[in-house]
């Protein structure tokens, strides 16, 4: 198998409603029998297929969190700067999956169980992540520790079970921890009992996608605090990819790719604002040209008479004096963001 799709599925049997329901309608609703979610998957050759999964009462709770790639609007061709990222992902992730005949003879070159992006804030990491899915086919499990918490002993540890039981029946499939740091942090004896029993049991079905060689899920996680991870969980992520600060010339195909769609003056230098923004983050970039596009907006935003039309091309100055405008409010008052931040607490 290749690509695989999954969307929900009928709950006639039960509900007699029909096909096409949304995902998770059936929780909470005594559905002791479980849900059908139909699976769609697309062979090598193009051939649509599909099976119904049944589905546990605690894996229609996780499936909420699922997104079918299929509604994902972000491809790779929404990442700029990123071309080694985006090779790395496909050689060590998708490859494997999609070109199986290639790749299942040596135990080595089968996928890793666990990716680790990390890197500063706002330079694609969840992009690279919903990407990744994106272009592949893969199911996404956006996962986030709320999702695993219950006020009933031992319910955490049933929905931490359903999170890879549910994933190995979508399969292949991708679970995503933005901020894993915050779920997976070191272990420590002031740990609340249920919180080190969810951490151990989520590391022990980990171990169980290591030695089950034909499953075809990896978990990948985010992060700007690689420290403070649990050394145990890092070993389970051989697979660790440094998303860096743009460089000058990563900054202007950023640049480039935000204005694409965008009324510019052919007389813009993105070289040098790239130049001025060096060490900026890709959502820095962004917020300059949203920046850049409202001085556009702003001067005929009194008028009623003016329509869009008469909104003039975004100007080198337009960029230069958003740009003025980032680099103030990353030091105000002189300060460093994070001395103002610590000044101010």
């Amino acid at each position: 198998m290749g690509l695989s799709f999954v969307r929900a599925g009928g709950i006639a049997l039960f509900l007699g409603l029909g096909q096409g329901l949304g995902q998770g309608l059936g929780v909470g609703l005594g559905l002791s029998l479980g849900i059908i979610y139909q699976l769609y998957q697309t062979t090598r050759t193009g051939q649509n297929k599909s099976k119904n999964v049944k589905l546990s009462v605690y894996e229609q709770r996780i499936v909420t969190h699922q997104v079918d790639p299929r509604t994902m609007q972000i491809t790779w061709r929404d990442i700029a700067g990123l071309e080694e990222v985006i090779n790395e992902l496909k050689e060590k992730m998708i490859f494997p999956v999609q070109k199986r005949h290639l790749f299942r003879k040596s135990r080595l070159l089968q996928p890793p169980k666990g990716v680790l992006l990390y890197g500063p804030p706002g330079c694609g990491k969840t992009l690279i992540a919903k990407a990744t899915a994106k272009e592949a086919g893969f199911a996404f499990i956006n996962l986030k520790p709320s999702t695993l918490t219950d006020k009933w002993y031992g319910e955490s540890q049933k929905l931490t079970a359903a999170v890879f039981s549910l994933a190995s029946k979508l399969g292949p499939t991708i679970i995503f921890i933005d901020e894993i740091d915050s779920f997976l942090r070191s272990r420590s004896s002031r740990d609340h009992e249920v919180t080190a029993m969810m951490k151990a049991q989520f590391m022990s079905l980990w171990d169980g996608l290591e030695t089950d060689h034909q499953c075809q899920v990896i978990i990948m996680g985010a992060t700007n605090r690689p420290e403070d991870i649990d050394p145990a969980i890092l070993r389970r992520m051989p697979t660790k990819i440094h998303i860096k600060l743009p460089n000058i010339e990563q900054c202007k195909q950023i640049v480039r790719l935000i204005l694409e769609n965008e009324t510019v003056d052919p007389l813009t230098n993105l070289s040098h604002i790239a130049r001025e923004t060096e060490g900026f983050s890709g959502s820095d970039l962004k917020e300059i040209c949203r920046e850049a596009a409202l001085l556009c907006v702003r001067e005929i935003m009194d008028s009623d008479t003016l329509s869009d039309d008469c909104i003039r091309p975004i100007s080198q100055d337009d960029l230069q004096k958003a740009t003025t405008k980032m680099k103030e409010s990353k030091s105000p008052g002189g300060l460093t963001l994070d001395e103002a931040l610590s000044y101010y607490s």
